[in-house]
């Protein structure tokens, strides 16, 4: 009886012992009462989130929630971090959701790596996520639509809609039939290579006759490229001075002179119509022009009797006829 006793005490205190460590390991297990370093966040919900869900960093278990407690307009969630060294001062907390039907979590980002580590109570900033009841939501909502967009496919809705192009094809039948047929002669037309746009499609004159004329095209093209190509070394010399032209185009002396040849110019023809000098009376006093006038008339006299008189005679009947 002693035995039996003894054997019941064993097995109720391991059963006992058994139901702890599956209470604990749902709490959060042994780490539940392990040391670690708290943290908090703040958000407008924490939707199903409750005490014990895990925190992680890019997937890796790094903590568990201890407390959700209630603030001011924000709930407080408080976070038993195991790794705090690897989360930052600005890392941010966002509750997720492993699936539809999933456990949430604490999702932390990593921070910025020059930032320093967190401290004991150090508040975190949060981002908000849309909860499953929204997405739900919305998903109610495009499927109320999409079955109002079905409902007005309906039969008579498509009868309605279809009707007047039911009626166009039963009027016009015989014409869009001719307007068929031709298009199909005229497509057989062109296959056979018959017409204009057959003969553009079947034979290649026009292609040879078209790379002739771009051929053409690019010979011309090289040519005046050449010509420009020189034109500019000539317009490049210009601007150098190089040359008669260039030296003309910018050597200021040949300027300089050309003006002063201008100036001087002007002054004598000037002097000319003034009748200065001995060109100027040549040209405006009409007495040299009487003298030479008379001059000429004396020497077609003399040499009117010069034919039968001697070398001698003729220089002094010359002489005497000018003087």
């Amino acid at each position: 009886m002693k035995n039996n006793l003894e054997t019941r005490l064993g097995i109720f205190f391991a059963l006992a012992f058994v139901a702890a460590m599956i209470v604990v390991e749902m709490v959060g297990g042994f780490k539940f009462f392990a040391g670690g370093l708290k943290v908090r966040a703040r958000f407008d919900k924490v939707q199903e989130l409750k005490q014990g869900d895990p925190v992680r960093m890019a997937g890796v278990p790094v903590g568990r929630v201890e407390h959700i407690l209630l603030a001011t307009n924000k709930v407080e969630v408080v976070l038993r971090l195991d790794k705090p060294q690897w989360v930052k001062t600005d890392s941010k907390a966002t509750i997720k959701f492993t699936g539809l039907l999933g456990q949430n979590y604490v999702a932390l980002d990593f921070g910025s790596p020059d930032a320093p580590p967190v401290n004991e109570n150090t508040l975190l900033e949060t981002a908000e996520q849309a909860d499953l009841s929204t997405l739900l939501s919305k998903l109610d909502n495009v499927a109320s639509g999409v079955q109002q967009l079905s409902k007005s496919f309906s039969g008579d809705t498509l009868a309605n809609t279809l009707g007047p192009v039911t009626d166009f094809l039963r009027e016009n039948s015989p014409r869009i039939s001719a307007i068929l047929a031709n298009a199909q002669t005229i497509s057989s037309q062109v296959v056979q290579g018959k017409g204009t746009v057959g003969r553009l499609i079947n034979e290649d004159q026009l292609y040879v006759s078209a790379l002739g004329a771009v051929t053409n095209l690019d010979a011309t093209a090289a040519e005046i490229r050449a010509t420009v190509t020189d034109a500019r070394g000539i317009v490049d010399k210009v601007k150098a001075g190089e040359g008669t032209i260039g030296k003309f185009t910018t050597d200021e002396t040949f300027y300089h002179q050309a003006s002063s040849a201008m100036t001087n110019l002007n002054q004598i023809l000037q002097k000319i119509n003034q009748g200065q000098g001995s060109v100027g009376k040549l040209v405006n006093d009409e007495t040299m022009f009487k003298n030479v006038k008379l001059t000429l008339q004396k020497v077609e006299k003399a040499t009117e009797g010069l034919e039968d008189q001697g070398p001698l005679s003729v220089l002094g009947i010359a002489v005497n006829s000018l003087f």
